[in-house]
């Protein structure tokens, strides 16, 4: 089989070393892909917005499956433009990915369906938001209600943060597309320890993956601006069997059989953020594509081939998911700077992996055999090992070479709290 993957960054790198186990595969090509990808795919210059591209050559290379990993192609409407050309894709539709285009949509979704979540007020006046936080108090969470690559949200400790976070927001409209009516959704703060899940949907069937902890603020300790993620292990050996069953039941099957009763018929993969509160697990919100870097910690304890995984769901089957047993970590190596402006076309030292350790590209190109930075988040440095320790202490230790480098930045803590 030929299989596209659409995107450029660390999930879709993820996916890409995953499809090439399987034996089914002839071509595997990735649009725009990056640096890394393009060693073990052929990468081709389409731009993932770029539908008309994307489906001629799909047309063209004879595609039999197209994957994608980035949200904004899916929240434009890449699958419904895939399957009027009659080609399969694996993929929400633009009308099952509003629940994470939209946080006000989702946020209503959730209380129409009963799924557990914060309590939540939605405004597109600053001066009605604002009176709203100055009556509830800090500490609060300020979400933008559209795609905001993982930074659109603020946890605020004190009323001037959120203050703050109503400006950007709505006022400044930094989150914002030209021409939209900013909206932001504001919700209670909730105590407790996150957590994700992915699961493979397609209608009613929902096949869930092993949990994962991502680590989003950007620096050590939880310090710092919330980013697109810093770092992740799986799986999460504090989310019981009991927590994980209702998960499974009262989050994510209630949530694909809402999409099926409001027509919004879901295929791709649904995840859910979660944070374990004293009433048990509740949603922060949805993503409809892989997690990143969630993705690149999952998929490598994946016994399965990937492909074949795919092929069972559009198909109706079960997929009958094995994991490899232990933890697999990985570490984001940054642009300083990030997540604000950050330095570009900066060098990368050479990294060696050792028998467990692997290297992830997100934000690289290739400049004559050396790869340089091509974005905020460059690299996850990840590993497999039998306990969480062991695999961290692995990923550190391929790391080393970065300690000193110039223009990057890690976390040292992931995996501890």
């Amino acid at each position: 089989m030929n299989v596209l993957v659409v995107g450029r960054g660390g999930r879709e790198h993820s996916i890409i070393m995953k499809l090439k186990e399987s034996e089914e595969i002839t071509g595997l090509y990735a649009a725009p892909g990056n640096g890394g990808i393009a060693k073990q795919a052929t990468c081709v210059p389409i731009d993932e917005m770029d539908f008309d591209g994307l489906i001629a050559f799909a047309k063209e290379s004879q595609i039999d499956l197209t994957i994608v990993g980035p949200e904004a192609p899916l929240n434009a409407g890449i699958a419904n433009r895939f399957q009027e050309n009659r080609l399969a894709i694996f993929a929400p539709t633009k009308e099952a990915a509003l629940l994470e285009g939209s946080k006000d949509f989702a946020k209503k979704f959730m209380k129409k369906y009963n799924i557990p979540t914060a309590e939540h007020t939605t405004f597109t006046d600053p001066n009605e938001a604002k009176a709203y936080i100055e009556k509830k108090g800090a500490p609060i969470v300020i979400k933008a209600d559209g795609l905001a690559a993982g930074k659109g949200v603020v946890v605020a400790e004190t009323i001037e943060e959120a203050l703050k976070a109503i400006d950007d927001m709505l006022i400044a409209k930094v989150f914002s597309q030209k021409g939209e009516t900013p909206k932001v959704v504001i919700e209670e703060f909730l105590e407790g320890k996150e957590f994700s899940l992915m699961a493979f949907v397609h209608e009613y069937n929902v096949y869930p993956m092993v949990t994962a902890r991502d680590h989003k603020r950007a620096y050590d300790n939880d310090q710092g601006p919330n980013t697109g993620g810093m770092g992740a292990y799986a799986p999460v050996s504090d989310v019981s069997t009991r927590d994980l069953a209702f998960t499974c039941e009262a989050i994510m099957q209630k949530t694909a059989n809402g999409m099926m009763e409001e027509g919004r018929n879901f295929t791709g993969i649904l995840y859910a953020g979660l944070i374990m509160t004293e009433d048990g697990p509740k949603v922060i919100e949805f993503n409809t594509r892989f997690g990143d870097p969630e993705t690149q910690v999952v998929l490598p304890l994946l016994e399965n081939d990937l492909l074949q995984v795919f092929l069972d769901v559009l198909a109706g089957k079960d997929p009958s998911l094995e994991w490899k047993d232990g933890v697999c970590a990985g570490v984001v190596v940054a642009s300083k700077g990030y997540p604000q402006a950050c330095e570009k076309d900066v060098l990368l030292p050479e990294i060696n992996v050792c028998k467990d350790s692997f290297v992830i590209h997100a934000g690289t190109k290739q400049v004559e055999g050396s790869y340089r930075s091509n974005g905020g988040r460059v690299l996850l440095v990840g590993a497999n090992g039998g306990s969480l320790q062991t695999a961290t202490a692995a990923v550190y230790e391929t790391l080393q070479p970065l300690e000193q480098a110039e223009g990057f930045y890690y976390r040292k803590d992931i995996g501890k709290n």
